[in-house]
């Protein structure tokens, strides 16, 4: 079996044209030349690849088969050529993350700023996606590595518990919500709300919420990031649901309260998503085991709401 990656590219074209002038014309050769490399490239796979109709260049079964492997093959040789770039800026390794808004302001920020300081050859492309969204891009080789909250299942990905957060209310010291008993969300509702920008999946959370129980959080203000809300809130201009983690140092400081809540979805389990590890070069693996072992995230895997308390 021999043919070209030019062969395998005019194959891809073609596919995607439903024409054989057209992609040939798109890898820039002549339509017989075109028509000579595919039926080379038919003889070698032993099967029709297109059926000639009426309409154009249509798929055989084995054709359709074999594009979807050549549409992988050709992502795989751009991140291939992307990686292997950055050995001449002086790079070593390059790792894109995606993490949701809980995990990546809990968590995530602070021990990718210590493995950067600890691997200076290694460059991180960090980016916020809703939980929901993470799994898809993994798969998708839209990124290496991703953190979300929720229950994952993949029969191609790994998924390894990260950490266990909570979500509470956060408020003034002081305030009527916050005390030893938990209360239900809809009690926090009546409140006026500070959050961080309307595009963030920490908003989102919150107005999706608060619908199902049919009311629409007042929001006063939208804060660029979680410090701000937390400033806002210990200065009483509302409340705010946060996860805990992110809250920890202000109610440490007694800056602010928190409100415990009885809901099921409180509880957040943050998980890892990313390839087998033969999938991945060996400076994204240490990268992985570095999160999923950072003494912050492993204490919380235990009874993190007693711990918290």
């Amino acid at each position: 079996m021999r043919y070209e990656l030019t062969d395998l590219r005019l194959f891809l074209a073609i596919a995607e044209a439903q024409n054989l002038s057209a992609g040939a014309a798109a890898v820039h050769i002549t339509a017989s030349a075109a028509s000579y490399r595919l039926k080379n490239l038919e003889q070698a796979m032993h099967t029709p690849l297109f059926v000639r109709a009426a309409r154009g260049m249509e798929l055989t079964p084995a054709g359709e088969t074999l594009l979807a492997h050549v549409r992988e093959l050709f992502v795989n040789i751009e991140r291939m050529h992307g990686e292997v770039g950055r050995f001449s800026a002086g790079l070593k390794g390059h790792i894109r993350l995606l993490a949701n808004s809980s995990s990546l302001n809990g968590f995530v920020t602070r021990a990718v700023s210590r493995f950067l300081i600890a691997n200076p050859d290694i460059n991180i492309e960090l980016e916020e996606r809703a939980s929901h969204t993470v799994l898809p891009s993994i798969v998708a080789q839209e990124a290496d590595v991703g953190i979300c909250a929720g229950t994952v299942e993949s029969a191609d990905m790994r998924v390894l518990r990260y950490a266990v957060d909570e979500l509470v209310v956060v408020t003034p010291p002081g305030h009527a919500l916050a005390g030893p008993d938990p209360i239900r969300f809809v009690a926090a509702l009546d409140c006026d709300f500070v959050s961080i920008n309307r595009s963030t999946s920490n908003f989102q959370f919150l107005r999706e919420t608060a619908q199902r129980a049919g009311k629409h959080p007042n929001v006063r203000l939208h804060a660029h990031d979680f410090d701000a809300v937390l400033s806002l809130v210990a200065d009483g201009v509302g409340v705010a649901l946060v996860p805990r983690s992110v809250a920890s140092e202000a109610l440490a400081r007694g800056s602010i309260a928190a409100a415990r809540l009885d809901e099921p979805w409180a509880r957040r389990e943050l998980q890892l998503i990313a390839p087998p590890a033969d999938r991945l070069p060996g400076f994204t693996e240490t990268f992985i085991q570095f999160l999923v072992n950072d003494p912050r995230v492993v204490a919380t895997r235990g009874d993190v709401l007693s711990a918290c308390g």
